[in-house]
């Protein structure tokens, strides 16, 4: 969905005629793109093409491109922007970059999961775990916004308990093909680093496990902290803390000075905790210097709504792009967005369709694209009637 969203923000938003260069891992789906945005291909405004990075050079470096909006990684934006890696250096030193034309980006991240301490009941933490786990499992975990860090309170009385749990969980979701080029690679790159981490699931030729990286040290420079993943990791560290004002006072200043990236990130906090402590909360969610903040829910459903914006926090430079330069999606057409917020329930009913355990996904998802497709009162009432079953 990522490449056509892009697209319609460029065409309605920005006003450009566009020209979509898919990656090679999703080219097979060039086909249906091309069927569902027809009349804007017929209008000559949209184009679909592909290819590898010689096509992209050729088209980034093209007179008649104006202005580049890429998703990808911050090393591919800095090859377009800067070069190849051995004058990449010199180049940002200077401020003589090889491509000068405008560019937006969005580059990945680092993402954290706070798991505020609060009052949680067995039945929250099992429901909790599911939903952790789903935020890692979905689409093989090879999403810009899937839980790569678990941030907890050292002491919290019911931490050890929760980490137990989320194992568990990850246990149970069945593991998924390791499609996406180099994900073999970073996982054992970030196994030599780390020789306590454990897998909780089956491994094989093609599969990545869900793994975990227990106690990895919050401090500055840290590899897991400082290095996207982009595959079943999720590394475990915990803040010296007790409590909820201790944990958010350590914790927010912590993830947006020592986590790499400010696209996206989640926040999990007790309705007991929001009560007792709201103003230090909403405190916390307006001095997160991310994008997109899900409470209580993954930041995917910040993606996917799309009426809200996507993008890195704003103030990235080129020379230290991180996240990313601007936002897509945005349909309210705000001119200067810093973040966007979606808050939910502490449980949410019925169950995400993004938690792990899920039992009725594959109707339901069926249903759901019927209905989008589609709508009408019957196609909802389906739509309900599976979301129950979960």
């Amino acid at each position: 969905s990522i490449g056509p969203m892009d697209c319609l923000y460029k065409l309605f938003v920005e006003d450009e005629v566009c020209l979509l260069k898919t990656n090679p891992v999703n080219a097979y789906l060039g086909p249906f793109i091309e069927e569902a945005f027809a009349p804007l291909i017929r209008e000559k405004i949209l184009f679909v093409v592909h290819g590898g990075g010689e096509q992209g050079q050729y088209l980034t470096a093209h007179p008649k491109i104006d202005t580049i909006h890429i998703t990808g990684s911050d090393k591919t934006h800095d090859v377009i922007v800067w070069g190849d890696a051995s004058e990449q250096k010199e180049r940002k030193t200077k401020g003589t970059p090889v491509c000068e034309k405008p560019i937006s980006s969005e580059l990945g991240c680092v993402t954290p999961l706070f798991v505020v301490p609060g009052p949680w009941t067995e039945a929250e933490m099992d429901y909790q775990a599911e939903h952790v786990a789903g935020m890692v499992a979905n689409n093989a975990s090879f999403n810009c916004n899937a839980a790569k860090v678990l941030v907890m309170a050292k002491d919290w009385h019911l931490r050890d308990e929760f980490r137990r749990r989320v194992h568990r969980a990850l246990s149970k979701t069945p593991s998924r093909k390791a499609y996406y080029p180099g994900a073999k690679d970073r996982f054992e790159t970030f196994l030599q680093n780390y020789t306590n981490a454990f897998s909780v699931s089956e491994s094989g030729e093609s599969i990545v496990p869900w793994t975990v990286i227990p106690d990895v040290p919050p401090k500055a420079g840290e590899y897991a902290l400082t290095n996207e993943a982009f595959c079943g990791i999720l590394a475990e560290i915990n803040i010296d803390a007790a409590d909820a004002p201790e944990y958010l006072e350590k914790a927010i200043p912590f993830a947006n000075n020592e986590i790499w990236g400010n696209l996206s990130c989640m926040m999990l906090v007790h309705p007991k905790t929001q009560k007792a402590h709201s103003g230090l909360i909403e405190k916390a969610i307006t001095d997160l210097r991310y994008g997109g903040v899900g409470v209580n829910c993954w930041a995917g459903l910040v993606y996917g709504m799309c009426v809200t914006t996507w993008g890195a926090f704003p103030g990235n430079p080129l020379e230290d792009i991180r996240s990313g330069k601007g936002v897509v999606h945005n349909t309210y057409l705000f001119d200067h967005p810093q973040k966007s917020v979606v808050k939910a329930p502490f449980v949410i009913r019925p169950k995400p369709v993004w938690a792990a355990g899920h039992r009725n996904l594959t109707k339901l998802s069926k249903r759901l694209m019927e209905f989008e497709a589609k709508p009408s009162p019957v196609k909802l009432s389906r739509v309900i009637g599976n979301a129950i079953q979960a």
